[in-house]
């Protein structure tokens, strides 16, 4: 499998590279972070996969502000790598959804994290100093991108075994909820986080959501809902609760 050779943005951590995407029909974007003391040490580091690349580390490519995570991650000298996918444009409703909505469309989700399992992953452990078991490989986002985290934890169990679901747009769909309550069990570690100022429906979305996580996770000390008050649909909010969950994502590593 080949790459694009890489093309380094202005933090010394952070460079990026094109693959080719063929479930996704064309190629794709991706941001790499590597930690501080990657290329001073042999070892392995875990891997978490964050949807929207564009808007992680660059405010000249974010659509509405970075997230900062380049910075936030050097602050803490943590030992992650940070694969960013960069969304698909006026694809991303359809590439981040699993099901369809009646006026929106979407349910492509499917293809992408094929993409991603498939694809991407197989490159990134080929090329990185992975660790690539499931309780090293993290995947996380926000609206859509939060939704389509969730949803990989359940249909990939083997290959994700942590999840950041940043304000998830379990809106879209119903299926959604049908999915969790025909899961026998879910086994991964999940945090949950929205604002109280996001919508009408995000918070009572994302409590319903809770007790039926809360039936079928195999250990409940592994999930975590936090609501933030004032909060709104947008990256400071985003931006301002990545630390506290990616500590405690972490927090068993």
């Amino acid at each position: 499998m080949t790459a694009k050779s890489q093309e380094h943005t202005s933090s010394q951590n952070v460079s990026s590279f094109t693959i080719q995407a063929p479930q996704l029909g064309g190629e794709r974007k991706i941001w790499v972070y590597l930690p501080f003391n990657y290329n001073e040490t042999h070892k392995k580091f875990p891997v978490i996969y964050m949807h929207d690349g564009q808007n992680l580390f660059d405010s000249f490519t974010a659509f509405a502000g970075e997230w900062r995570i380049d910075e936030v991650l050097d602050s803490l000298k943590a030992e992650s790598i940070v694969i960013g996918i960069e969304n698909g444009g006026d694809k991303r409703i359809n590439e981040l959804t699993p099901y369809t909505n009646e006026k929106y469309g979407g349910g492509d989700g499917d293809k992408y994290l094929d993409f991603l399992v498939n694809t991407l992953k197989p490159y990134v452990d080929e090329n990185y100093h992975t660790l690539t078991d499931r309780n090293n490989t993290t995947i996380f986002g926000s609206s859509l991108g939060g939704l389509i985290s969730f949803y990989a934890i359940l249909k990939y169990p083997k290959v994700f075994g942590k999840a950041g679901v940043f304000s998830p747009s379990f809106w879209f769909s119903e299926d959604m909820y049908d999915l969790v309550h025909n899961t026998e069990t879910i086994d991964a570690r999940i945090y949950f986080m929205a604002g109280d100022h996001e919508s009408s429906e995000t918070i009572t979305d994302l409590e319903r959501m809770e007790e039926l996580v809360k039936h079928k996770i195999k250990d409940k000390k592994q999930f975590l809902k936090k609501v933030v008050h004032n909060g709104r649909h947008n990256e400071t909010l985003w931006t301002n609760e990545f630390e506290e969950a990616y500590l405690w994502l972490t927090d068993n590593d």
